[in-house]
């Protein structure tokens, strides 16, 4: 899929439907005096349903629908008769969708489930006709409930993408050929940062024709969580993943600091995710020789005791410890505590999180002479020419 078409984002406005009015009516018919009241009620308004669709895999198809209104309900009439009910808008998402408040940034719900329907506003009931109101003292009642008025308010829809390994690392670390190699994915590799603009999944093939879902996110630059690089655009995909895997390339200088400034992001963003399972993977091990490779596995021995995770080294080019990877991934996938991804939503702030997907140009102001307030001083012009 192309870069330009991955959507994650949008905010759009939502209107269910109005109730139907109740009839005021009273029954005449030839033969048949005082036939009484017999206004019927009016039809609900419709609702607005969020419905999961596992074949979405972007908010695309919402890009350009900024309004979605359901129909209101008809109105009763005579003869005890129901008006129409509004028709219902089903607004389909991926799987992972998660709604907040377009104006307070407040968490609404989330859809996970493929089928799955949640009603986001509810259409207003109908009101009653005047049937409903006769008594033995009021035997003609001359009026009816009107309908309850529409539900509306702006929505925010973020895709959070639903992958059981999630890759960390800053900028050219090596995710994205990883994930070129273990999977039938083809994300864009150059040798320049920020080359993966959008999130990547792909299905990484295991024993026996098991497998399980990877996904390479943006790299992540140090202030990320305050913004920096492309900020906090693509930290939310790291939320559902039940996995987080690390990678430094050994070509770094320090790896534990870079680990730990990963870390710090993500703690920042989102304190929830250090709970999850966490391994690091050394990557680009192609790059050194037989005495300085020596020498990394003998760091690595030390890491993992100090950080209490997992490390390895790899090569995507050669190949070298992809299976040892995998095998990791595998056991870490399959452990009790890693199969229930629980992740608290708290409010988002909407002036740092707005994108701006359509910037308009920004008009320039023509000034006027007769307009500006201070008064011109014409005497430093002269003697240019214009004036003699």
């Amino acid at each position: 899929m192309p870069s330009g078409n991955f959507i994650d984002y949008v905010k759009i406005y939502c209107r269910s439907g109005k109730g139907g009015a109740g009839c005021m009516h009273l029954h005449r018919a030839k033969y048949v005096p005082k036939g009484g009241p017999d206004g019927g009620d009016g039809g609900r308004g419709g609702h607005i349903i969020l419905q999961g669709n596992r074949n979405l895999w972007t908010l695309l198809h919402l890009k350009y629908q900024k309004h979605i209104m359901a129909t209101d309900g008809g109105h009763g009439g005579e003869s005890r008769s129901f008006g129409k009910d509004g028709e219902d808008r089903i607004i389909e998402v991926p799987c992972g969708t998660v709604v907040y408040d377009g104006d307070t940034g407040e968490w609404l719900c989330e859809v996970k489930e493929h089928g799955e329907r949640i009603t986001l506003l509810k259409g207003g009931r109908g009101g009653l006709g005047n049937w409903h109101f006769r008594t033995s003292t009021n035997q003609t009642p001359r009026y009816a409930q009107p309908g309850e008025p529409a539900e509306e308010r702006n929505v925010i829809l973020q895709l959070k993408v639903l992958a059981d390994v999630g890759l960390v690392g800053f900028p050219n670390a090596g995710k994205s050929t990883l994930l070129s190699v273990v999977s039938a994915a083809k994300p864009e590799i150059a040798d320049y940062p920020f080359t993966t603009l959008t999130p990547q999944l792909g299905i990484v093939s295991y024993r026996d024709g098991q497998s399980f879902c990877m996904a390479d996110i943006p790299g992540i630059i140090e202030g990320a969580a305050e913004g920096k690089g492309l900020g906090l655009q693509f930290l939310r995909h790291i939320e559902r993943n039940a996995v987080l895997l690390f990678m430094v390339p050994a070509t770094s200088t320090n790896i534990e600091k870079e680990y730990k400034i990963l870390l710090s992001e993500l703690e920042k963003y989102n304190p929830q995710l250090l709970t999850k399972a966490r391994l690091l993977a050394i990557s680009k091990g192609d790059t050194l020789d037989a005495a300085a490779l020596k020498k990394l596995e003998t760091k690595c021995k030390r890491l993992e005791t100090k950080l209490g995770l997992p490390v390895t080294i790899i090569s995507s080019i050669s190949g070298t410890g992809i299976a040892e990877l995998k095998d990791m991934l595998w056991t870490e996938l399959n452990k009790e505590q890693n199969q229930v991804i629980e992740i608290s939503h708290a409010p988002i702030d909407v002036t740092l999180i707005e994108h701006k997907e359509t910037p308009e140009e920004e008009q320039q102001e023509t000034i006027y002479l007769n307009e500006v307030e201070e008064e011109w001083d014409l005497n430093k012009y002269k003697g240019i020419g214009w004036d003699q």
